[in-house]
């Protein structure tokens, strides 16, 4: 039979595994806090980073599409097409 000195020090034991777990789920859980935290930045530039290329894309497409009715008026005959355009803007028979 365990004297009590015996079952002091496996109370003793117990107390000290006890706290190294808390010690290690403290751990842990701080770990992930900064896991997620670092994993809410990286969405939100990557998020930042499309809204960006996106805006990109719609200027560049623009771009386009002005330089191609420039140059569809270059060279399509210049003035008869400025006047077609305007005609078709202006909602003009």
């Amino acid at each position: 039979m365990p004297s009590e000195a015996d079952s002091a020090l496996i109370a003793e034991q117990l107390r000290h595994a006890v706290n190294l777990l808390k010690a290690e789920m403290a751990r842990t859980n701080q770990q992930l806090s900064h896991y997620q935290a670092l994993a809410d930045q990286r969405l939100g530039e990557l998020e930042e980073a499309e809204r960006d290329h996106e805006q990109r894309l719609r200027r560049l497409q623009e771009s386009a599409t002005q330089f191609k009715v420039l140059a569809g008026l270059a060279t399509g005959g210049g003035l008869l097409s400025l006047i077609a355009l305007l005609r078709t803007l202006s909602g003009l028979p």
